[in-house]
């Protein structure tokens, strides 16, 4: 979907249509930009920036709290269209997923057609523009999703792919976040060409691990399957200090950058959880949780923050020096929370 949260928005309140809308929390905040207009991209604006600076880019621009029930109506409405080409949809957040329409419903043997077909019925049933990207693997699917939006859409072939990845920028790759990113530009490594011209070994010493999928995905190759039955159980985060630590105010800040870390991924798949757990691992490798549950699902930093200090008090930190710890957001779900403004925050430094 194209700029979703803010595309509600405007089609839900005409008086914003045609405008600067930022989705997310007050300027005055600590909030961050959760979703934002094309008139406010114009700007400089774009998500994950700091409310506070995305007013000082854009003053005229209107400040809207996140109706997370009313997204969720939509996605579910969409979700019904998806089904009604392929049982195997994998979503990746409310406005997102895979389809693998090799053998459809339908019987359409074109998957540019049903893409259009989607996209069209999309705009009818919910007075929304939606971007497709059409191809053989869900690497390069994604990759063309977010190649001509908005209302875009982009067929890589087998022929195109070559050409097709040579040119796209390194962080627009699957895998590639903002750290790594930054590295392959250190690197010299600015579109997929570069990337290429790095043998395996090359890319093993680099990039470790990944340096594998790297090495595929930039020569076409992705075998991952659509996943229907796809779904995350828990999201956290959690840090191993070069030196065991005691000292407690550290190791508070720790935990609120841990906290604004799992607000940024629960909010990226578009879910809250009615449990956390704070893990502590003392210096002695003694390892201990502690959980509290909720009745209603939170996910913003501060009620995270809040409640793992909370649990921090049931430990001995402080007396004892700790080694890890980490942060765990659990019994994820979908439900809003009435209570809680759905924002976001900045990442840590």
């Amino acid at each position: 979907m194209d700029a979703f949260f803010a595309s509600v928005e405007q089609r839900d309140f005409p008086e914003y249509k045609g405008k600067p809308l930022i989705v997310g929390g007050s300027p005055y905040s600590r909030g961050v930009v959760s979703t934002c207009s094309y008139e406010a991209r114009k700007f400089g604006v774009h998500s994950a920036m700091p409310t506070s600076k995305a007013y000082r880019l854009c003053p005229q621009a209107i400040f809207v709290k996140s109706r997370f029930s009313a997204y969720k109506e939509v996605s579910n409405q969409i979700r019904e269209i998806f089904f009604e080409y392929s049982d195997f949809v994998e979503p990746l957040s409310l406005d997102e997923a895979f389809l693998d329409v090799t053998d459809n419903k339908k019987g359409i043997e074109s998957a540019t057609v049903i893409a259009r077909e989607i996209r069209e019925k999309i705009r009818i049933k919910t007075r929304l523009t939606a971007s497709a990207g059409v191809s053989f693997n869900k690497f390069l699917a994604k990759a063309a999703s977010d190649y001509q939006k908005p209302d875009g859409l982009t067929v890589v072939t087998p022929e195109r792919a070559s050409e097709f990845i040579s040119q796209l920028p390194i962080g627009d790759f699957f895998g590639v976040g903002k750290v790594t990113e930054k590295k392959m530009l250190s690197l010299g490594i600015k579109n997929g060409k570069g990337l290429l011209d790095l043998t395996l070994e090359e890319q093993l010493s680099l990039f470790g691990k990944q340096g594998q999928f790297f090495y595929n995905i930039v020569r076409g190759v992705d075998d991952r399957p659509v996943n229907p039955h796809r779904e995350r159980k828990s999201i956290g985060k959690e840090i191993t200090f070069s030196e065991d630590i005691k000292d407690i105010e550290e190791i508070k800040f720790v935990i609120s950058e841990l906290s604004k870390q799992v607000e940024k991924i629960v909010l990226e798949s578009q879910t809250a959880g009615k449990s956390l757990t704070l893990k502590i691992k003392y210096f002695d490798f003694v390892q201990i949780t502690r959980s509290v549950s909720f009745e209603n699902p939170i996910y913003s930093e501060d009620k995270i923050y809040k409640n793992c200090i909370s649990l921090l008090e049931k430990t001995e930190v402080g007396k004892r020096k700790i080694r890890l710890v980490g942060v765990t957001l659990s019994n994820l779900t979908g439900d809003d929370s009435d209570d809680e403004e759905f924002k976001q925050l900045t990442l840590p430094l």
